[in-house]
């Protein structure tokens, strides 16, 4: 058992979403999964493990933030074997041609963070970047399920909260679609470990336009991006 999900061996199969609110975890597992069975309950940071059109998947909350999301990515791939790994949450978009609703799949992940850096003693830029045959499968089954689907870079804030905001406008001139809080430090996880990783996220805020979901309207805006994040990791 690892310190933060205690599962048994055997609990968590090999294809993992991810989304930072636990409550969203069971949201997906009640609604999407089926025969799901709940194999965590640690700090309330809830983990279901069900099957999906026949194939085993779990999903395990993961809180906000690369500190958070790092604890549990890195439990998964040292503890558990977990080999596919797709995050599933909200950003905030910077680009004026995103609105409320889209998803979009992160390339790459930009960021503000150290985290990355002190894996390199300092020395190195890492690039944090998606695993290129999940975002092509991720590609393929937005355009097979109808749904809209933007890729390109997105930047992972340490902070929720700046004074900077300036430095959005830049990076939306620099071609960075959003922002959230997790990808960078699971992409170079997932490299570190030999895995696949896959940010995709649904545009909850506009962050240079100052518009948001209510708060009751982001988990029903959110199937659009569960269902391509599930029919893809089950290709894997």
């Amino acid at each position: 058992m690892s310190t933060h999900i205690a599962a048994k061996p055997g609990e968590i199969a090999e294809r993992v979403l991810l989304p930072g609110d636990p409550l969203r975890a069971k949201w997906i597992a009640e609604t999407f999964l089926e025969n799901a069975q709940c194999y965590t309950t640690v700090r309330n940071m809830l983990g279901f493990t069900g099957t999906y059109r026949g194939v085993p998947v779990s999903v395990q909350g993961s809180g906000m933030g690369m500190p958070s999301a790092s604890i549990y990515a890195h439990e998964l791939f040292a503890e558990y074997g977990v080999k596919t790994l797709v995050r599933v949450g909200s950003a905030g978009a910077l680009a004026d041609d995103l609105q409320l609703r889209d998803v979009v799949a992160a390339i790459g992940a930009s960021t503000d963070s150290a985290m990355n850096r002190q894996r390199f003693d300092g020395l190195v830029d890492y690039a944090a970047v998606a695993d290129f045959d999940l975002l092509r499968r991720a590609v393929d089954v937005a355009a097979e399920q109808g749904i809209g689907l933007r890729v390109g870079q997105i930047l992972s804030a340490d902070a929720f909260y700046t004074d900077r905001e300036d430095l959005y406008h830049k990076l939306a001139n620099y071609g960075v679609l959003a922002v959230e809080m997790e990808a960078a430090g699971l992409y170079a996880l997932a490299a570190r470990f030999r895995a696949r990783a896959l940010a995709i996220v649904t545009i909850s805020d506009h962050i240079v336009r100052g518009e948001r979901l209510p708060a009751e309207d982001r988990e029903r805006s959110f199937a659009d991006m569960v269902r391509i994040a599930l029919d893809t990791v089950i290709s894997f």
